[in-house]
Order: structure tokens, then C-alpha cells, then sequence
């Protein structure tokens, strides 16, 4: 498969052609994070890529895109506790400032991350962890994957 779906994240994950999704819930795709360097890393894209802002939402939409946010966000927290004793947290944020759609990124959080960051915003990790190839998305998550995918459809029974 090509990287022709990173060009177009919402649509490829319309037309079944974005490897990152996890599942279809009812405001968006729940994937994994391209380089998920803090294990478990998720993000909820909204289905619409017309969709700039959770305001841009009609409310019934927006109170969806936040449940399936906190849904995305407790199979997390659930598939981490469960897997590393080092687990200590979630974290949920929405911020609007890189792509031109909304999405809310589901970052667990460790106690074996470096001192000087465990305590403060994921966005300030070195530039490099971002690109490391080491932590790309790859066969060496898929059982994180199917963990966080199961929790999900338990959450939703």
C-alpha cells in the first residue's frame, strides 16, 4: 500500500484505504498514531473532512465526536493498564493547530518517560521522536492494535 492516504487521512479512511484505522465509530475513525513513540498513541479523525472545529459540528454531531473521543480514550487507558504496570494516564486534547480537520489525540502516558517530560505536554518531546523510525507504525504493534480495537468494540457493547 502507498503513503497516498496520509495525503487524505478522512477520505482513504471513507474508502476502507487508511491502514491506521481501528474502527468506525459513530463521529469519526478511531487509528493509531503514525509513530506511536508512546505506546498505544491514538487520535479520533472526524468524518467529514469539511469539518474544521468541534463548533463547526450541529450539536448532536459534536456530542458524538466527544463520546467517541472518551470512548477511543478509555479503550486506551484500558489496553495500557493492562499491558504495561508503568501505565499512570490519559491524556485528551483537541488542538486544531497542524491539520485542516478536527481530531483529538488520545496520548497514554508512562512513568518510565524521561523526567523532565512525564509531568508535561507529549508536544514537547524531542522533534526526532516524532520521526524515529523505530517507533513508526509497523507489524510490531499489531497486537497493541488489536488490544485497543477489542476494548473498543467491549466499550460499545
Amino acid at each position: 500500500m502507498t503513503d497516498d492516504w496520509r495525503r487524505d487521512r478522512i477520505g482513504s479512511a471513507l474508502r476502507g484505504g487508511n491502514p491506521t484505522v481501528l474502527r468506525r465509530l459513530e463521529a469519526g475513525f478511531a487509528v493509531i498514531g503514525d509513530v506511536p513513540f508512546l505506546p498505544g498513541y491514538s487520535v479520533l479523525l472526524v468524518d467529514d473532512p469539511s469539518v474544521q472545529r468541534l463548533s463547526d459540528l450541529p450539536k448532536g454531531t459534536r456530542l458524538a465526536f466527544l463520546s467517541d473521543m472518551d470512548r477511543l480514550g478509555e479503550a486506551v487507558e484500558r489496553t495500557c493498564k493492562r499491558l504495561d504496570p508503568a501505565f499512570r494516564r490519559i491524556n485528551l486534547e483537541i488542538l486544531g493547530n497542524t491539520d485542516p480537520f478536527l481530531n483529538a489525540h488520545v496520548w497514554p502516558r508512562f512513568d518510565w518517560e524521561p523526567a523532565d517530560l512525564v509531568g508535561r505536554p507529549v508536544w514537547l518531546y524531542p522533534r526526532q521522536q516524532w520521526n524515529d523510525e523505530h517507533h513508526a507504525l509497523g507489524p510490531q504493534h499489531d497486537m497493541l492494535r488489536r488490544a485497543i480495537s477489542e476494548e473498543l468494540d467491549r466499550l460499545a457493547a
